[in-house]
């Protein structure tokens, strides 16, 4: 997960972090969603959460209309703010209320990677519809309108015809460079993980021939969707949401390889363990943090969100007077957080040492 969106984190807790099932998927949803909320309330009372910002939490949590079907939510506040509100793509294996002083967000990684930010381009020869879907559940939408006369072809013979058909294709051509300038700019201002053409198969394959390397290296046509009145919505959904889980898949895979490939260099880009973890990410010299199953590990932190070591030693001797020991699955994502690295969590495809590794920077 590219950790950008994470950045408001970065400030003084104690904070209350809970990931819980959101799923409206039965008659009795609304029961047992309050349910759980009023289990949530228990456990952070019972751990001496202050008020303002349990509340805070759990009238976000009950305020906004359920999913429909299933999904999970998380929300971390401090101060009596919430500061992250996801809505999860599928229900976290087991709840968590958690107050301490640092954020636990690993479950917001894990799921709402599920579906990246993207674009979908509905294109034809007139235009676009282009809808930016952001990791939080929210759609932004915008069109682009070119010329419509002329831009189909007529039958026929003569010069007269041969210039209009010309000239319609020209048009298009207009047109199809005036999208490919759209969703370039959006491409740079949003940074979506995958860009899904859909449409008419000629003016999404011109689209895709127009636009540039670097974008047309995260761009993907679908078979699927149309401008025109009527066209399969649910069709074009169900192809984007294959299209995304399965580039996950091959994300993972590929992260994995290259991650075995540098520990077996003898200098290689990779850290695994605990204590090279931890050391790299306070030299700022991580690229990705992975995490697998961290279980109760802990590490010893100082004031900075990046100061992290195995050892108070460690810490000591870099100025640090009073390190504190804090659970590894909050302080190391939030150092990662802090010196700008993604964060993966692996399934079975990694066997990582206590639970952490990292693709590095430099050597």
């Amino acid at each position: 997960m590219d950790t950008a969106e994470l950045h408001a984190l970065l400030t003084d807790g104690p904070f209350v972090s809970v990931h819980f099932d959101e799923s409206h998927d039965t008659e009795d949803a609304a029961k047992q969603l309050r349910l759980r909320l009023k289990e949530i309330d228990a456990a952070l009372d019972e751990q001496g959460a202050d008020r303002p910002t349990a509340e805070a939490v759990l009238h976000t949590a009950a305020a906004d209309p359920p999913p429909v079907g299933q999904g999970g939510r998380s929300l971390v506040a401090a101060h009596g703010a919430v500061l992250l509100d996801r809505r999860l793509a599928a229900p976290p294996p087991a709840q968590e209320a958690r107050y301490s002083a640092l954020p636990y967000f690993l479950p917001t990684v894990t799921h709402t990677d599920d579906v990246p930010v993207h674009l979908v381009v509905l294109v034809d020869r007139v235009g676009a519809d282009m809808e930016l879907h952001r990791a939080d559940g929210s759609v932004e939408t915008e069109t682009v309108r070119g010329q419509d006369h002329p831009v189909h072809k007529v039958r026929g013979g003569g010069p007269a015809h041969r210039d209009i058909q010309s000239h319609a294709e020209q048009t298009a051509h207009q047109n199809l460079a005036e999208v490919a300038d759209r969703v370039a700019k959006a491409a740079e201002r949003a940074r979506p993980r995958v860009i899904v053409l859909a449409g008419e198969v000629q003016a999404r394959a011109e689209l895709h021939d127009r636009l540039s390397a670097p974008v047309r290296a995260i761009t993907a046509e679908v078979d699927t969707g149309g401008r025109a009145p009527g066209a399969d919505r649910a069709e074009l959904d169900r192809s984007v949401r294959e299209l995304l889980a399965g580039r996950r898949l091959v994300e993972l895979d590929d992260l994995a390889e290259r991650f075995r490939a540098e520990s077996a260099r003898r200098s290689g880009l990779a850290a695994n363990g605990l204590p090279s973890v931890a050391g790299a990410l306070a030299a700022a010299n991580v690229d990705t943090l992975l995490i697998s199953d961290p279980g109760d590990a802990a590490v010893y932190t100082g004031p900075e969100p990046a100061q992290v070591g195995v050892r108070a030693g460690d810490l000591e001797a870099s100025g640090v007077d009073h390190p504190v020991r804090r659970r590894a699955d909050e302080a190391l994502p939030y150092a990662a957080v802090a010196v700008g690295a993604d964060v993966v969590v692996m399934d079975e495809r990694l066997e990582l040492a206590d639970g952490f590794g990292a693709i590095l920077r430099h050597a």
